[in-house]
């Protein structure tokens, strides 16, 4: 189902900035299934943040990238590795609602369109977002926020509720573990419509019977990623 927000986003897909300086339509980007599907996660100890940064950096070296991308909507078996997504009922927290750059600790990101400092925050916690920045957007129906997560502390220096954000200036970077929330460093990137009473924090996944609620306000980020994935031929 469109939203004015998807539709808004679609029409001008291929015309934001990029969010890192890599080439996402590199054919040497990999990307990753962190789904039930992957049986080579069964080897590996995922609430072990070296081992899991291991898996990862191996990955990309044997595929020869320099990058990885992790989709949108993926159901992950990976957040059995904490609590922080065990959910306050018998349903836990699997769907990803973002996109992933799987990147090296420190590598730069830059915002994709102009917008301004919605709020921002050191989500702190094994499996959280750690560092976070929240950029808020005018558009013709209003405002939407893009959230970065899993950034370095240094990130959050200097920032300031409604400093102003230029297309492709430099929102921060990515974190080394522990202080990005104990991950494998990484961009989490997320497009919200309606941040409702959320302050530099915002749920990045979701239980599977929430899917449809969060699929209409949080739209696909390909829209601004632009990524067209590898052909397997």
């Amino acid at each position: 189902m469109s939203t004015p927000l998807s539709d808004w986003l679609q029409a001008r897909q291929g015309t934001f900035g990029p969010l890192v300086s890599y080439d996402l339509h590199h054919p040497k980007v990999f990307v990753f299934d962190f789904t039930a599907q992957n049986a080579d996660l069964t080897a590996v100890d995922l609430r072990d943040t070296p081992a899991f940064a291991r898996y990862v950096d191996k990955r990309l070296r044997e595929e020869g990238s320099r990058i990885g991308i992790g989709g949108y909507l993926e159901d992950r078996v990976l957040y059995q590795r904490s609590a922080h997504y065990d959910g306050t009922g018998t349903e836990p927290r699997r769907l990803h609602l973002g996109m992933d750059i799987w990147a090296p600790a420190y590598t730069p990101i830059f915002a994709p369109l102009a917008g301004r400092v919605h709020s921002f925050a050191d989500n702190q916690g094994f499996g959280n977002y750690g560092p976070t920045i929240i950029l808020e957007h005018a558009y013709d129906h209003g405002t939407f926020h893009t959230l970065y997560g899993h950034l370095s502390l240094a990130s959050l220096e200097g920032l300031h509720v409604g400093q102003p954000v230029a297309q492709g200036e430099r929102v921060g970077e990515l974190g080394p573990y522990p202080e990005n929330g104990d991950w494998p460093p990484h961009l989490h990137f997320q497009i919200i419509d309606d941040m409702g009473d959320w302050w530099g924090d915002y749920p990045g996944v979701a239980a599977g019977s929430e899917r449809e609620h969060y699929r209409q306000n949080c739209p696909d980020p390909n829209y601004v990623f632009n990524f067209i994935p590898p052909d397997p031929a």
